[in-house]
């Protein structure tokens, strides 16, 4: 029977309990998450490997692996700080390409609506256009983290805050989304223009939940307090 056998038969892998209690410990985006944890594992296999000479590393090689690859509580700060940092970028990224895409949709068909002789009343069309503005800032916002993220992190420190700002500005976005296009879509249906009103909701509500749902995620990271690990090889 092999190492890697008996450490099966005993249920003890003390690499994949580690990896297993600091993915506990973390909070990102599922795939830049699995990516850190395979890295991770593949070199805490590699190190016990070494420490074994070469051989079938044993659970006495991996133990000492992790012992040196450091706690969760030691790892994990630096670990959500990058995931932190990616799930900042993929809500910035959700804002910027949904903002304008909606905003130009709406423009679209409040055209095709007046074209066809049923105007939005022009009060719903000024409170829109306002809470509209409030939703390209939050993209013009998000689009500016994405650079001090990417090409200006080479240069200048991120800003400790920026992740949660985001995640703000994308919640500031989908609320005024949301309030924008109930307007829009209330004042169309008045008008007699249901189809117009009901195509507005359906491009909103689609989006709105994918904003919503990276800025939730965003705020989580950001607030993601580092669990006290505990030592199961002791």
């Amino acid at each position: 029977m092999t190492a890697l056998d008996r450490r099966a038969e005993s249920g003890r892998d003390p690499i994949e309990e580690h990896l297993a209690a600091l993915a506990a410990a973390l909070h990102g985006p599922p795939r830049a998450k699995a990516r850190m944890l395979t890295e991770a594992r593949d070199g805490l296999t590699d190190a016990a490997t070494g420490l074994a000479c070469g051989a079938t590393p044993d659970e006495s090689a991996a133990r000492e692996a992790v012992r040196d690859f450091g706690s969760v509580d030691e790892v994990a700060p630096a670990f959500q700080q990058e995931l932190t940092v990616a799930q900042a970028r993929h809500t910035a990224r959700v804002v910027v390409l949904a903002v304008p895409f909606l905003l130009a949709c709406w423009h679209l068909v409040t055209v095709v609506g007046g074209g066809q002789g049923r105007h939005v009343p022009r009060l719903a069309q000024v409170l829109a256009a306002h809470l509209g503005g409030v939703a390209a800032a939050a993209a013009l916002l998000a689009g500016a983290s994405l650079a001090a993220t990417g090409v200006l992190a080479r240069r200048l420190p991120t800003p400790h805050r920026l992740p949660l700002v985001v995640a703000w500005a994308g919640t500031a976005a989908t609320v005024a989304l949301v309030t924008s296009a109930l307007t829009l879509a209330v004042a169309a249906a008045l008008a007699g223009n249901w189809a117009l009103g009901a195509l507005i909701g359906v491009l909103t509500v689609a989006l709105h939940t994918r904003i919503a749902a990276a800025a939730r995620a965003c705020r989580q990271c950001a607030r993601a307090p580092v669990v006290a690990s505990v030592d199961t090889w002791s």
